[in-house]
C-alpha cells in the first residue's frame, strides 16, 4: 500500500496520520503543494489524503492547485481508492462532488463534541472513532478538535455521518471508501501548540489560548487513541 498526503499550507502537516504509516511500515509520499510541488499521479497511489489550510476552497484562482486536488478526488473515486478529507479537505471533496461550500455563521475552533447520526452509528470506521479506546463502551457524542470557519452541503449522493451544534455538517461518506471530516482528527500536541502559538501572536482576543491548553492536556491522550483506531480500520481494509 502506498499513501499520497496533499498538504495544502506548512503548518497544516498529517501528525498523527504519519505517526501511524510510519508505526505500521505504510509508505507513502507527501506533496507539499503549496510549495509548488507537482502532484504525482493517481495510478501510483492506493489512497488520498488531503490536508487542511486557511485558504477558502472557492480561493482556486489564488491557489491553481486546489482543483488539482478536486481532480484526484474524481480520480481516486472512479480507481475506487480510499479517500481521506480534513477540514479545507473534506470541503475539496464536498466541491468536487458538486456540493456549495461556504463560510459559516462563526468560527469553530477548539475542543468542541460533534455527535453522530444514524448513518454514523451503523458505520464501523466511525464506531471505531466513537470507541473510547480505554474503557472500551461506545459513544455517540464525543469531543474533537475543529478550527474552521467555513462549512459544505452534503453532496448528492453522500451520507452524513456526524455533527455538531455550530456546524451540522461535521463527517460524511460517498461509498465505501472516501471519508470527509469538517474537524481534525490528525492534530498531535507540536501542530496544536502551533497553531495557539500563532493565535496568540495575532492577539486575537476571542480565544482563551489558556483554556484551550488545558482542555488539550486533558482530552488529547483519548483523542490520540480514537484517531488510532479509526487510522487502523480505514488503512487496514475493513469494510464500513
Amino acid at each position: 500500500m502506498s499513501i499520497l498526503i496533499c498538504k495544502n499550507a506548512i503548518n497544516e502537516g498529517p501528525g498523527t496520520i504519519e505517526d501511524f504509516l510510519k508505526d505500521k511500515g505504510i509508505a507513502y509520499y507527501i506533496a507539499e503543494l503549496s510549495q509548488r510541488e507537482e502532484i504525482l499521479r493517481a495510478d501510483d497511489f492506493d489512497a488520498l489524503i488531503l490536508m487542511g489550510g486557511p485558504m477558502s476552497v472557492n480561493d482556486y484562482n489564488v491557489y491553481p492547485y486546489l482543483a488539482i486536488e478536486e481532480e484526484l478526488v474524481k480520480e481516486f473515486l472512479v480507481q475506487d481508492k480510499k479517500i481521506l478529507g480534513i477540514c479545507l479537505g473534506a470541503q475539496i471533496m464536498a466541491k468536487a462532488l458538486g456540493a456549495e461550500v461556504y463560510r459559516g455563521r462563526t468560527g469553530e475552533i477548539g475542543w468542541h463534541a460533534i455527535e453522530l447520526t444514524g448513518e454514523g452509528l451503523r458505520d464501523n470506521l466511525m464506531g471505531r472513532l466513537a470507541l473510547h479506546p480505554s474503557v472500551k463502551d461506545f459513544w455517540r457524542r464525543f469531543t474533537v478538535f475543529h478550527w474552521h470557519e467555513e462549512t459544505f452541503d452534503i453532496p448528492e449522493g453522500a451520507v452524513r455521518l456526524a455533527s455538531s451544534e455550530l456546524y451540522p455538517n461535521q463527517a460524511f461518506k460517498y461509498g465505501d471508501k472516501a471519508y470527509a471530516f469538517q474537524f481534525h482528527i490528525e492534530v498531535n500536541k507540536a501542530i496544536i501548540d502551533e497553531w495557539f502559538s500563532a493565535a496568540g501572536g495575532s492577539k486575537n482576543e476571542s480565544m482563551d489560548i489558556h483554556r484551550l491548553k488545558k482542555e488539550t492536556e486533558k482530552l488529547y491522550k483519548e483523542y490520540y487513541g480514537r484517531a488510532k483506531q479509526f487510522y487502523d480500520s480505514f488503512f487496514n481494509g475493513h469494510k464500513a
